[in-house]
């Protein structure tokens, strides 16, 4: 009986006989492993044998994968600081006939990745755009969590500092009246993260560090408890939060003195500015900073 399994010299052959479909002058968005290389799919390798160009957020992690399958098809760099003026020249590359792949370091491109530009750009010039599913972090996290409620919402990475963090957690704490989040954090960013879900988290959570690599670790804990567990953070990390359980969803808002003292007892425990402890209080019901922060302030 013929091998089934699909090693590098089978796939190559497989991918000499052509893609059925292909058409020339369509941009494909493919999916790339997210760690395993045997996660990607045949008829990814199959494109990206096939077409005249594979843009790729790094050319050197792409130029390994390519290698590793036995396809020689050029590649070009198309990252988060070059795409705006590389763009383009490719979607000129597509009108003329070519075809072009377009891959991130890992994963889908335009989720978290560098790529939306360009689909925008070959979009309004009428050029077709098929995209070649694959591995998802995203998916995988949450088949993996087995969580209780349907529905989710993915927020990618958290902001670094300002008013937009202020603003993703914001968005975070409305999302989980609703469903669990997804999200993904730095090695060196997510000890911080995790310190301000603190505020705005006190049930289990579940974080995934470098799913389907070699060193892949679930944890599983209150988002205090993950700090204390987290003391050296080294690989990628994807959070999964479930969703707020029922019976901590206000069921309505607090008087007006209660509110106050929720403001001085956040000031105080956590050592925060008045205005700061506005935030965090005004996050868990859903009103304005800046109505908590005026009230707070009328005694």
């Amino acid at each position: 009986m013929e091998d089934s399994r699909l090693g590098p010299q089978r796939l190559t052959a497989d991918i000499s006989q052509g893609y059925n479909n292909f058409v020339a002058g369509t941009l494909f968005v493919v999916a790339t492993p997210i760690g395993h290389l045997d996660d990607i799919s045949t008829r990814a390798l199959r494109v990206l044998g096939e077409v005249t160009l594979v843009a790729a957020e790094d050319t050197r992690r792409s130029g390994n994968l390519l290698r590793h399958f036995g396809i020689s098809t050029p590649l070009v760099s198309c990252h988060a600081h070059n795409e705006g003026s590389r763009a383009p020249r490719l979607v000129e590359q597509l009108l003329s006939g070519q075809s072009i792949a377009l891959v991130s370091d890992a994963g889908t491109p335009g989720i978290s990745d560098p790529g939306a530009e360009l689909v925008q750009m070959a979009r309004a010039a009428g050029i077709r755009v098929e995209a070649i599913p694959g591995p998802s972090a995203v998916a995988a996290v949450i088949s993996a969590a087995g969580l209780d409620r349907p529905g989710f919402s993915f927020l990618g990475f958290p902001p670094v500092k300002g008013k937009d963090r202020k603003k993703w957690f914001q968005w975070l704490s409305l999302a989980l009246d609703h469903g669990a989040v997804v999200c993904f954090e730095a090695p060196h960013r997510v000890r911080t993260t995790l310190q301000e879900l603190q505020l705005l988290v006190d049930y289990p959570i579940i974080v995934f560090r470098e799913l389907t690599k070699l060193h892949e670790e679930t944890l599983e804990g209150t988002p205090n408890e993950l700090v204390e567990r987290i003391s050296t953070p080294q690989g990628e990390f994807t959070l999964v939060i479930p969703a707020r359980p029922e019976a901590a969803l206000p069921v309505a808002l607090p008087s007006q003195d209660a509110l106050r003292a929720m403001v001085a007892e956040a000031a105080t425990a956590g050592a925060h500015s008045p205005r700061e402890a506005a935030r965090i209080v005004a996050d868990k019901f859903g009103l304005s900073t800046k109505f908590v922060y005026n009230l707070s302030k009328d005694t």
